[in-house]
C-alpha cells in the first residue's frame, strides 16, 4: 500500500487517472493505477492486472459512470476516476470569508485565501484557512495554477478588485467561479472584461451574483448559500472523491506506525456517505477523514484496529446493514447498506 500511495502521488494531475482494486477470488486486494487507459502501476507484476487492457474493459461497461464496482474480465473490481484534492480559492478575507473558510474546511476542501491587508489575512489564518497568501490579488493569483478541482470565490471589498480577480481567474482551468455583488455590479464587471477581450463563454458561466437564491442576508447565511452552490456544482462531477491530501500525507510521512485505509466500495439506500469516501485509521484509534461518523464509523474503526493489532496486512471486507431491527436499536436508523474495504499496511 505504501508503494501505491507513492505511485498515486506521482500521477499526472492533467490526465484521467483511475485506481482499481480487485474485490474477489484469489485476486482480492490487488491494485492498479491507470492513466489515460494505460496501467502505470500494479501491486503484482504477474497478477490480475498484468496485461490488463483498461480501454477494452471499460468499454464493456455500457452504463458505467463514475466511482463503483464493475465486472472486469469476470471479476468484480472497484474503479474510481481520481479527482485531485478539492481546492477553494477565496479572493478576499472580509466578513463573508470567515464562515466560508470554516465551512470549506469542514467539507474537506483545501482553502486558500488571498488578501492584501495583514489584519484580514491574520483573521483568515485564525479561522482555519489551509493557506493564506498576503499579497495584492494580481500577484497572489499568479501563484495559483488552477485545475478542474479548483473552486474560485471572489468576495473582495470593491468593484476594482473583483474585475482584477475575475480577469485573471477566467484564464485558468477551474471547476467553479463565483463573484459576490449585485446584478448591476456583476454586469458592469463582466462588460468591462469582455471589452478587454476576456473569454465570453467563461465570463457568461461565472456565477454572479454568487450563491443559491435562498434570501441570505448575514455573512453566515451568504456563506451557506455559496457553499450550497459549490456542492451542487461539485456533485455533478462523476469522478470519485479520490484520495484527500491529508490521507496521502499521513500514509507516506507517518513512519513506524501501521495504518488501515477504509473505503466505502458499495452503497445501497440512505447510507451516510458516498461510494469512494475514505478514512485512514491509525493503530491508536485516531483517524484522518471520516466515512460518516456515529456507531457505524466506530464499528469500522474497531474492526480496523483489531486487524492492526493482529498484524493482518492486506485487504478485508466489512459489511454493514443499517436496515434491520438490530440496527434500529443501535441508533443506526439511516436505513442503508454499505460494504467497506479495509486495507492494512
Amino acid at each position: 500500500m505504501t508503494e501505491f500511495f507513492h505511485a498515486l502521488s506521482r500521477a499526472c494531475p492533467g490526465r484521467r487517472n483511475f485506481a482499481l482494486t480487485a474485490l474477489e477470488g484469489s485476486f482480492f486486494g490487488e491494485k492498479a493505477l491507470v492513466s489515460e487507459k494505460e496501467v502505470v502501476w500494479r501491486s503484482k507484476e504477474t497478477g490480475f492486472f498484468a496485461g490488463f487492457d483498461f480501454s477494452v474493459e471499460i468499454e464493456k461497461q455500457k452504463n458505467a459512470q463514475g466511482c463503483g464496482v464493475y465486472s472486469f474480465a469476470g471479476t468484480d473490481v472497484f474503479c474510481e476516476e481520481l479527482g485531485q484534492q478539492k481546492k477553494m480559492i477565496v479572493c478576499g478575507g472580509g466578513h463573508v470569508s470567515i464562515p466560508l473558510i470554516q465551512m470549506g474546511r469542514m467539507l474537506g476542501f483545501f482553502v486558500c485565501v488571498l488578501e492584501d491587508r495583514p489584519e484580514f489575512a491574520d483573521r483568515a489564518g485564525r479561522a482555519g484557512a489551509s493557506e493564506v497568501i498576503l499579497e495584492p490579488f494580481a500577484q497572489g493569483l499568479e501563484k495559483i495554477k488552477g485545475d478542474k478541482d479548483s473552486y474560485f470565490v471572489i468576495v473582495t471589498r470593491g468593484h476594482q478588485y473583483d474585475q482584477e480577480c475575475l480577469e485573471r481567474i477566467a484564464k485558468k482551468e477551474h471547476a467553479y467561479i463565483g463573484m459576490m455583488g449585485s446584478k448591476k455590479r456583476a454586469a458592469e464587471v463582466k462588460k468591462a472584461l469582455l471589452l478587454r477581450g476576456a473569454d465570453s463563454k467563461v465570463i457568461s458561466q461565472a456565477y454572479t451574483p454568487i450563491g443559491l437564491a435562498i434570501g441570505a442576508k448575514t455573512p453566515e447565511e451568504i456563506a451557506v448559500a455559496v457553499m450550497a452552490q459549490i456542492i451542487q456544482v461539485k456533485n455533478k462531477d462523476e469522478r470519485g472523491g479520490g484520495f484527500p491530501k491529508e490521507i496521502i500525507d499521513a500514509a507516506l510521512h507517518e513512519s513506524g506506525q501501521a495504518k488501515a485505509l477504509a473505503t466505502i466500495v458499495r452503497r445501497k439506500g440512505s447510507a451516510p456517505r458516498e461510494v469512494g469516501t475514505k478514512m485512514l485509521v491509525r493503530a491508536d484509534g485516531t483517524c484522518v477523514g471520516t466515512i460518516g461518523g456515529g456507531i457505524l464509523e466506530a464499528e469500522i474503526v474497531k474492526k480496523a484496529r483489531l486487524l492492526l493489532l493482529e498484524n493482518k496486512k492486506g485487504a478485508s471486507m466489512f459489511y454493514a446493514d443499517m436496515t434491520g431491527a438490530d440496527a434500529g436499536k443501535e441508533g443506526m436508523a439511516c436505513g442503508g447498506k454499505i460494504d467497506v474495504l479495509i486495507e492494512v499496511f
